[in-house]
């Protein structure tokens, strides 16, 4: 039997065509149809959130290592740059070690000499032709010439310059051709699978902080949140500012943290109950912070709210403009857009 789809509801065409069906005796009359659409708005109701002290942080690295020259000496070679990722030993760059190698050539030359001296004191000490004393200087000239030797290979081997550890290059303060003085720094490599954030806690708050042990870790551009693994808070207070330093040790490998980016340290004191909204609820038009607020007719109406910190969740507490059962737009541009249509007036 066929059927006119203009006698049919207006709606999708699969539900349409499945309708056909079912009064066509094609498909069973318990036919299902696809999931609801994800939700566009949300109930404000208070929820128990933890209630945080934020302190605003740093991220730094727990493995981090900066390479220095060892020998005064040109760039020769430079095998790599910011951002890079190294294994341990890898050759970064070379440095000129030919003033090393002169070093190491006489370094040489002396102990040959030395060693030779004391091998014509032992055999005269063992003719009794010279004195106990003798034979002592001449060891000791030798002994001096092998250390000599040893310092002076070492330097040679220094123009090679590897990486401490594994991990990224975070910096590099030398370029190709310039001179490498002894202890300029080279390179800079962190390890990005052990992060931490450092924060500067007031003397006044520190009981209260030490008691509670917890901690949240907030990245305001990316709107992530992370717990804590660790909080590990210095026994020291710094005699200037009256604060101690606290250390927020991160889990491993989180998309887009890296060090030196700010962060904030939300640290557990207790919970509360506080009514809240999704961040995607809410809008900013200069200095207006606003949401739509739906009627039981799903019209929208905009309206100015005054919001407080980000909560456990991510959520943004709301200190007023609007009450609780009140449902709010997921999607404040949509609502906008349709609150101006003249079928939304």
């Amino acid at each position: 039997m066929t059927i006119p789809t203009r006698f049919l509801p207006k709606g999708s065409l699969l539900l349409r065509t499945a309708l056909v069906s079912v009064l066509a005796g094609l498909l069973p009359a318990s036919i299902s149809f696809a999931a609801d659409a994800p939700a566009t708005s949300v109930v404000v109701q208070p929820r128990e959130v933890d209630l945080g002290f934020p302190v605003d942080a740093t991220v730094e690295a727990v493995r981090q290592a900066t390479v220095a020259a060892q020998i005064a000496g040109r760039v020769l070679e430079v095998r790599v740059d910011a951002g890079q990722r190294v294994r341990q030993g890898e050759l970064l760059m070379r440095l000129d070690a030919r003033e090393a190698a002169g070093s190491d050539a006489s370094a040489q030359a002396a102990l040959a000499q030395a060693s030779a001296a004391y091998e014509r004191t032992r055999n005269l000490h063992a003719q009794k032709f010279v004195s106990q004393a003798a034979l002592d200087q001449a060891a000791a000239g030798w002994k001096a010439a092998q250390g000599a030797a040893g310092a002076a290979g070492a330097a040679l081997s220094h123009g090679a310059v590897t990486a401490p550890i594994a991990g990224v290059v975070a910096q590099r303060q030398v370029e190709l051709g310039e001179m490498a003085a002894l202890g300029k720094p080279l390179i800079t490599v962190f390890d990005p699978k052990t992060l931490r954030v450092i924060a500067s806690l007031p003397q006044y708050k520190l009981a209260e902080l030490k008691k509670a042990g917890r901690a949240r870790v907030e990245f305001p551009e990316t709107g992530t949140w992370v717990e804590a693994l660790r909080v590990e808070i210095l026994p020291t207070v710094d005699a200037r500012s009256h604060t101690a330093t606290a250390r927020l040790y991160l889990p491993e490998n989180i998309e887009g943290v890296v060090p030196g980016m700010f962060a904030r340290a939300h640290f557990n004191v207790g919970r509360a109950q506080k009514l809240t909204v999704p961040p995607a609820a809410v809008i900013r038009r200069g200095e207006v912070t606003a949401v739509y607020v739906l009627d039981d007719k799903g019209g929208a109406r905009l309206r100015q709210v005054r919001v407080g910190e980000a909560v456990s969740g991510g959520e943004l507490e709301v200190l007023a403009g609007i009450s609780p059962g009140e449902r709010v737009s997921l999607t404040p541009v949509k609502a906008g857009i349709a609150s101006k249509t003249p079928a939304a007036r």
